[in-house]
């Protein structure tokens, strides 16, 4: 009897004490915290500020399209390399790493300052894009440096446990940024029918308050050791690179500004989907074509425009060959289903009767837990069936659970609403955790910030392009039938899921 309880507990402090080596020391507590920085900004861009915007009266087509505003976590694989050469005047004193989470937060506070003194029912709605976008692109530029100071902090053996005090982190802050904002919205005094711009003032100001935590952990970080091969040598060479960067993005707004003038207006959803696409596409293509062009002109040089930009791409291609189109295409697509329904799900919440109050302990603190499991529950299914079965699994039910959002559609009620909201989120917590598993072994070691940060943003490129006509959608048909069609898109990933699996042996496909 003594010797069973000795051995129970021995089991019980070798536990505590692994729990507390991988989890209570420095670097998992500012990953921590570092994590609930960037859990803040998403969420101001997408549902609560959809739920401002309805409440100001802005139609729900105009509503959704700001979610292009987070378009910046999907092209964030452009200037990544330019984190990883760029000093910073001034800040850069307080180590690489250090000076650019520092700028990136700054201009996050910056942000949503912004758009907090800006009263959608003035019609400044310009003002409020470009705070918007300036939020996308900055917190997307901070998730690329704390991606590479992850990586550079510890060792390889402790990047799980760090990889999770981050994503706990970044969960908290959702909840902050979700739940709490649609609080304290309601607690200022702004409902549905009785809007009031003050109390969306103070609530925005809030989270920028909430935002100083990650500076101050920032502050008393200690600078890692980086691995990364340093291509620039001199300050002329970095704003060369700098300007090249620019100029190649001046080309893609002014390119896309021109198609969009020449481009007719159509009422039909389907032929403005299909002009916006042009209207990417071509400005895409310009903004390459010119960064050639600004290359060959010696504006920035060669060799390190090539190996910052080309050389991650050309790797890619050369370990997979042909099949590396089919992987971008399950890559672009996997998501598609439950970001497209999830970007209006919020403004459907409200529009059949429920109250911000409703929506965030729904939504905001249930839905975040449950996707938080779902993550966990991920990991487990695809140690037990491999990684492809269990993306196999994760796509399913991606595109499934939206069919209860045409139940709670018919049936409004509390019930329904956890149901749907619960089941949605598990799935997609489960969907994502396999997903990063599979990003993650398509990553070059030689190449991990560029590669990751390209596929990540591919993954929610085609997902929020065509989530910003969903408010359109949904006004040219029905709810109902805007949840038809976001099942109906998920079906063909799973047959891409299967090629990849048949055709593309990896390591972590074995179970």
């Amino acid at each position: 009897m003594s010797n069973s309880s000795s051995v129970d507990s021995q089991t019980k402090q070798n536990f505590w004490q692994a729990f507390e080596q991988a989890y209570l020391n420095r670097e998992a507590l500012s990953l921590f915290l570092l994590g609930l920085g960037a859990g803040v900004p998403i969420l101001l861009i997408f549902s609560s500020l959809g739920l401002w915007l309805r409440e100001a009266g802005i139609d729900r087509s105009t509503v959704t399209m700001f979610s292009w505003a987070a378009l910046g976590y999907s092209f964030k694989f452009i200037w990544s390399p330019l984190v990883e050469t760029l000093k910073i005047p001034i800040l850069h004193r307080f180590g690489k790493r250090k000076s650019w989470l520092l700028l990136s937060q700054i201009l996050i506070i910056s942000a949503i300052i912004i758009m907090a003194m800006t009263n959608p029912q003035d019609k400044n709605l310009t003002i409020m894009a470009f705070g918007a976008v300036l939020l996308g692109f900055s917190a997307a530029t901070q998730d690329i440096v704390i991606d590479a100071y992850r990586i550079e902090c510890a060792p390889s053996q402790r990047q799980t446990a760090l990889s999770a005090s981050y994503i706990g982190g970044y969960r908290l802050g959702m909840v902050i940024s979700g739940a709490g904002a649609l609080y304290l919205a309601d607690y200022f005094g702004s409902k549905e029918g009785h809007y009031h711009y003050f109390a969306w003032q103070k609530t925005y100001l809030a989270m920028a308050c909430v935002m100083l935590i990650a500076i101050m952990t920032t502050l008393s970080l200690k600078e890692p050791i980086s691995q990364a091969k340093n291509l620039i040598h001199n300050t002329k060479d970095s704003l060369h690179l700098l300007l090249v960067f620019i100029l190649s993005i001046l080309t893609f707004i002014f390119i896309y500004r021109l198609m969009g003038s020449l481009l007719p207006e159509v009422k039909s959803v389907g032929l403005s989907f299909l002009f916006g696409c042009i209207q990417f596409m071509t400005s895409a293509l310009a903004m390459v074509i010119s960064g050639y062009l600004f290359i060959d002109l010696n504006v920035a040089p060669k060799d390190i425009v090539m190996q910052s930009w080309v050389s991650p791409i050309t790797d890619f291609f050369y370990r997979y060959g042909k099949k590396a189109g089919l992987l971008l295409a399950l890559i672009g697509l996997y998501r598609i289903s439950d970001i497209v329904a999830g970007n209006i799900s919020n403004i459907f919440y409200q529009d059949i009767g429920f109250d911000k109050t409703q929506i965030a302990r729904a939504v905001k603190v249930w839905g975040v837990v449950a996707s938080i499991g779902g993550g966990f529950i991920g990991g487990w299914v695809a140690q037990k069936i491999g990684i492809i079965r269990a993306m196999l699994l994760g796509a399913a039910l991606a595109c499934l659970t939206n069919l209860l959002f045409i139940v709670l559609f018919n049936a409004p009620n509390q019930y329904m609403l956890y149901m749907a909201v619960l089941t949605d989120n598990l799935a997609a917590g489960l969907a994502s955790s396999v997903f990063i598993a599979f990003l993650s072994a398509l990553t070059s070691i030689q190449f991990t910030a560029t590669q990751y940060a390209l596929f990540s943003s591919l993954m929610t490129l085609s997902p929020k392009l065509l989530g910003g006509y969903s408010g359109a959608i949904v006004d040219a048909t029905s709810y109902p039938v805007f949840f038809t069609i976001t099942f109906i898109i998920g079906i063909p990933v799973l047959y891409l899921v299967y090629l990849v699996g048949k055709k593309i042996p990896l390591e972590i496909n074995k179970p």
